[in-house]
């Protein structure tokens, strides 16, 4: 029974795995177009591996340097082993190649949905969700199946091969190992999302500021040098770096889980694992899930509502991981369960994890109201533009900022429902219902940058207006959607982080964190200032880049005569080159900030100020993120409305008006809100927290992993001396 269950957790990533290969196979097939258009897919899939190439040149040599620390420190404490470097090693290159499936498919679907959009918008759609559903499936395929690997050899060699039982010291080193598998995946998707920020938005305000402000040319012109690094910019963030990302998300939400769930006394019948093992079972079963439910997203015709269907298979997704995980949890977990003194039912189980999915549900809702076209915030924005450029500032900061009050009360009832329910246990569970369906949410996220790179496409081609039509149709959905993953992102992130410093709080020995110690309340401001210092890097660093960028654009249409009336080429490559060196070389500022700083203030000043600091970056990233990447999405809509026309006090506008100009700064000002900053608040406050619970048994405060183990051992020695079981008596262990 124990063994058919712990095997079924890769073969659902192997399952899903096939599924992408059957998917990307599909989109292959499809027409690429016309020799002018290959050429310019071209350009873009080699701009977008040439990136690649040069970031995994740095990371290597990171990843070099962090595999001999992790060997090196899990040589020092009894529940590490210095195989963790390697569960690092795989981590950080299953996150690598997650990114570069995404990046390969994309790149392929971009051209194909062009010239897809030149017969229907069905068939667009179609062409352009598919390709983000290779991307989905590649990365929930690659986690799952890599987790659940892992595991499986990690509890075998550490635990069952000794005969040692599931709630001791020796499962707690199979998860610390295991863990390393995570701080892989989380320290490249940090990389990957800062790297890819820089260089999207880079290229992205350099093209707005000379191609549409100054030279009066449209956003994807092909005389404008910088458009083809534009839409490299497109792949390597929004395609690259959010696959990694939600990558080492649904990594650490599962692992989060599981450490928690060793300390669940269960006797169930599957060795005890249960609590370890239900994380992965819905993480696995959410791959079907998506599956069926990616069948949903189509339209009929011309006049079909794309963000509706995109809902359907998004919203049939939850429903049946809904459905399917109250018999999963009925057959899996025993009636009664305990975490730290907190006994709870099966059922509160299964209540959890629904209100994980109605969390991601209403976060995702709450995101599309404030950054969707036609809606009150984002019309508030376009209004405030008829007064020029600093109203719209003005107008798309209040916006941003008002955006994070609903879903900080959504998250806040979700966690305190959460707890109530199931403990800490019934957190971490609720954030792996959220996750379940990760490769769905990861398809309609994807979706949105094959969709803006076919615009790109139809509009350096000139080909026919209508085409560019449904390309823009599909563009402005996938502007939405993008908004509404990151929200999604950062709603994971923050119930992630929650149940990592709960179960870095249980293996580094404290009982609490007290804010009336003047360290532990120093802590926590100085975890609550990075957010500010890590987005003031990135934000920075678009600003240099950027500006080298205008330059370099202003330099090509000074000195290279004829571009503008289509009789020379740009240098496409100088400023695709201009991108990739800034993001490679701005990009190491933040990510050593987010892989130091917990290192520093755990062993200098111990883990309770640790805690400190992981509470303060945890409240402060989740808001900076949501106010950065919600107001980035309102202004891109607000400009993009103006494209088929607004009414301001009764009189239109269109674009190139002074309204729409006004548009067009909010919009410069909110990509690296929505792009670079704001997307990376998650991975940095799941990052911290992951580097926090691997040095965890190195700063735990009197080798607190050992003394859980001889606790339960000598509860399990009492109950059998009278010859009966007292199973309230062991519920009541706690670390």
């Amino acid at each position: 029974m124990e063994n058919a269950l712990i095997y079924l957790v890769p073969a659902l990533g192997i399952l899903g795995l096939i599924a992408m290969a059957i998917k990307s196979a599909w989109v292959t097939k499809q027409e690429t177009g016309d020799k002018n258009m290959m050429e310019l897919a071209g350009y873009i899939a080699d701009g977008a591996m040439a990136f690649l190439r040069a970031e995994w040149k740095v990371l290597g040599y990171f990843a070099v340097i962090a595999v001999i620390l992790l060997g090196w420190s899990g040589t020092m404490v009894e529940t590490s082993s210095p195989v963790i470097a390697i569960s690092f090693l795989i981590g950080a290159f299953f996150s690598a190649f997650a990114g570069y499936i995404g990046m390969r498919i994309a790149t392929k679907a971009n051209v194909r949905t062009t010239q897809a959009a030149r017969t229907s918008l069905k068939q667009a759609l179609k062409v352009s969700f598919t390709g983000g559903s290779v991307m989905g499936l590649g990365v929930a395929g690659l986690a799952v199946l890599g987790l659940g690997s892992l595991f499986i050899f990690f509890y075998h060699f550490y635990v069952q091969s000794i005969g040692a039982g599931v709630n001791g010291v020796e499962m707690e080193k199979a998860l610390e190992v295991l863990a390393g598998f995570s701080l892989g995946a989380e320290s490249i998707a940090l990389f990957a999302r800062v790297g890819g920020g820089i260089y999207t938005k880079a290229a992205d305000v350099g093209a707005d500021l000379v191609g549409k402000v100054e030279a009066g040319i449209p956003e994807d012109d092909v005389r404008n040098p910088a458009t083809i690094a534009d839409n490299v910019g497109d792949n390597v963030g929004d395609v690259a770096g959010m696959g990694a990302d939600l990558f080492g998300s649904y990594v650490a939400t599962i692992l989060a889980t599981m450490v928690l769930g060793r300390e669940i006394v269960s006797e169930d019948a599957f060795g005890g694992i249960a609590p370890i093992l239900l994380p992965m079972i819905l993480a696995g079963l959410g791959i079907i899930f998506s599956i069926m439910g990616m069948a949903f997203v189509t339209i009929k015709d011309e006049k079909g509502d794309v963000q509706k269907a995109l809902n359907m298979g998004n919203y049939s997704s939850i429903i049946f991981t809904g459905i399917a995980s109250f018999f999963v949890v009925q057959y899996m977990l025993p009636e009664t369960l305990s975490i730290r003194g907190f006994e709870f039912t099966s059922m509160q189980v299964w209540y959890a994890i629904i209100l994980g999915l109605v969390v991601g549900t209403l976060m995702s809702i709450i995101t599309e109201y404030y950054t969707a076209m036609g809606k009150r915030p984002v019309m508030s924005i376009i209004k405030q533009s008829a007064t020029g450029h600093a109203t719209n500032i003005i107008g798309g900061l209040s916006v941003g900022m008002e955006s994070t009050v609903l879903p900080i009360l959504v998250l806040a009832g979700g966690i305190y429902g959460a707890y109530e329910l199931a403990g800490l246990y019934g957190v971490a569970i609720a954030a792996a219902g959220m996750m379940a369906t990760t490769a769905m949410q990861l398809a309609i996220d994807a979706f949105g940058p094959i969709a803006d790179n076919a615009g790109g496409i139809a509009e350096m081609s000139q080909l026919p207006e209508e085409v560019r039509g449904r390309t823009d149709i599909l563009d402005a959905v996938g502007n939405t959607t993008a908004a509404t993953g990151k929200g999604f992102a950062i709603a994971s992130a923050a119930l992630t982080s929650l149940a990592l410093f709960a179960a870095f709080v249980g293996i580094a020995g404290i009982d609490s964190i007290d804010i009336f110690k003047a360290n532990v309340l120093a802590g926590l401001f100085v975890g609550g200032m990075i957010p500010f210092i890590f987005s003031s890097l990135a934000i920075a660093a678009v600003g240099r880049a950027a500006m080298d960028m205008v330059n370099e654009v202003r330099r090509q249409f000074r000195e290279i005569p004829g571009i503008m009336e289509y009789k020379a080429k740009p240098e496409y490559d100088k400023c695709v080159e201009i991108s990739t060196k800034a993001s490679i070389r701005e990009m190491i500022a933040p990510g050593a900030i987010a892989l130091i700083t917990p290192i520093i203030v755990g062993f200098i000043f111990g883990p309770e100020v640790l805690g400190g600091l992981l509470a303060g970056v945890t409240v402060s990233g989740v808001l900076m993120g949501m106010f950065q990447s919600n107001a980035g999405g309102a202004w891109d809509n607000a400009k993009k409305s103006f494209e088929k026309g607004v009414e301001i006090d009764g009189e239109m506008y269109y674009k190139k008006s002074e309204p729409h100009k006004a548009s067009v700064t909010g919009d410069t000002v909110g990509d690296p809100f929505k792009d670079t900053s704001g997307p990376s608040m998650n991975i940095l406050i799941k990052l911290m927290s992951i580097v926090a619970l691997v040095i965890a048994p190195h700063i735990s405060e009197g080798n607190h992993g050992s003394d859980m183990a001889e606790k339960i051992e000598i509860k399990k020695e009492i109950k059998y001396e009278d010859g009966k079981k007292v199973v309230t008596e062991i519920k009541k262990v706690t670390r």
